[in-house]
């Protein structure tokens, strides 16, 4: 039984900021679709209609991410669905959700559904509220997974750029990705995101600091600056008013409430060794460590590796970022020689480019607004694909016996 308020209307919780996609086959369905997109409970999500079914989805995610909901309309016989479900999922990224409206009412193609992961089955017609109610509680129902994946940006010395490597990969998943995410600058005395966006906010991090018990989503939202559609910014007050003093799990209220409402987070967090930015770093699902190709980075990185790698056991391995590689006339640790040490692969070296750089700084913009075509710009795009997951996605599947047919071939040949 659904609970309801006292003016008997059912209590269903708004939906974090996700994005949903939905694939039609009637206009019923779509205009449905569409009347839930304007509901108040999906203020936060970003919902696209498009018709084609099952078979539009399919092709429109070959070569694309797929977002955090899907939504699937199915006319169609139970085989033709199973099979093109099955397309799908060659496709679809760990943590997408797939939502079936069918018109069959059948209780063997519900198993057959749940046995291959799909999220929902709803039977046609709907009404706009059952389907809010359905979304909601892909994300509220009891043991639902939280939303966000959080990904910490740490510099291995100060001066690395880590905050720029961070800033310039949370806008990349935002835009190109196209998940909504928040930046979360923990450089509270001397953060630079506001700078970097050309933002600045009268309210930030250090509204929920100066006073922990007021923390709660709604607050949260309030604080959070809009940078792009998809892109928000919970700033650092970067004033030195007062001594930034931390207790070991002052930002996990934080942490917490974003991850149960935004699908990723950006952690950037200050050249500083503490509790607290220990525990933030160790918390993430990502650690990305931020160097560059110089001694002092390179002990510093090999500490920061050996730590992470000994506190979190069953998790994956912080990832390496190279930053201003090639520095005219200065003496630098190859490439690969700073990865060998560490025992990675690095995700990504990136040229030393100072005009690039220097005009991105000064105008408050990011390195692909100032230059797409950069290298930079295309590795931050990389790193953005990486972290949340998407890279892999984007490769077709390769056939097991190319490698045979293609010897074959040549020795016909």
């Amino acid at each position: 039984m659904n609970p309801t308020h006292d003016n008997g209307q059912m209590q269903i919780a708004p939906l974090p900021r996700v994005s949903i996609q939905a694939f039609c086959e009637t206009a019923e369905i779509a205009q449905t679709i569409q009347t839930v997109a304007g509901d108040r409970r999906m203020d936060k999500a970003h919902v696209k209609i498009q018709m084609g079914g099952i078979a539009a989805g399919v092709e429109a995610y070959r070569n694309a991410p797929t977002p955090n909901v899907i939504l699937i309309e199915n006319t169609h016989a139970r085989g033709e669905l199973l099979s093109g479900l099955d397309q799908l999922s060659e496709f679809c990224d760990s943590g997408t959700k797939v939502v079936v409206i069918g018109h069959i009412n059948d209780v063997l193609l519900y198993r057959e559904l749940m046995a291959r992961g799909i999220s929902d089955y709803i039977i046609a017609p709907v009404t706009t509220i059952d389907l809010v109610q359905a979304l909601s509680q892909l994300f509220h129902a009891p043991g639902a997974a939280p939303v966000g994946r959080t990904v910490a940006f740490v510099p291995a010395k100060g001066g690395v750029g880590a905050s720029t490597v961070c800033h310039n990969a949370a806008w990349s998943i935002a835009r190109t990705v196209g998940l909504d995410t928040v930046i979360v600058d923990l450089d509270l005395a001397f953060g630079t995101a506001g700078l970097d966006f050309n933002q600045d906010p009268p309210q930030g991090l250090g509204d929920i600091v100066a006073a922990p018990e007021r923390l709660d989503s709604a607050l949260l939202d309030r604080l959070l600056s809009k940078c792009t559609e998809h892109l928000s910014l919970l700033a650092a007050p970067s004033t030195l008013e007062r001594p930034y003093d931390f207790g070991e799990e002052t930002f996990d209220g934080v942490v917490d409430i974003l991850r149960a409402t935004v699908p990723v987070i950006a952690l950037d967090i200050p050249h500083i060794w503490s509790a607290w930015t220990r525990r933030v770093a160790a918390a993430a699902d990502e650690i990305v460590v931020v160097a560059t190709p110089d001694l002092a980075s390179l002990r510093n990185a090999k500490n920061l590796f050996d730590t992470f790698r000994q506190i979190r056991r069953n998790d994956a391995p912080p990832r390496l970022v190279l930053n201003m590689v090639g520095v005219p006339k200065r003496p630098e640790i190859k490439v690969a020689e700073f990865a060998r040490a560490l025992d990675t692969q690095p995700l990504a070296d990136i040229p030393f480019d100072p005009a690039v750089f220097g005009t991105a700084a000064n105008n408050g913009q990011m390195i692909a607004e100032t230059n797409a075509a950069s290298k930079a710009a295309e590795m931050f795009l990389s790193i953005a694909q990486v972290v949340t997951g998407k890279a892999e996605m984007r490769r077709p599947k390769r056939n097991i016996l190319e490698p045979f047919i293609s010897k074959l071939q040549r020795k016909k040949a």
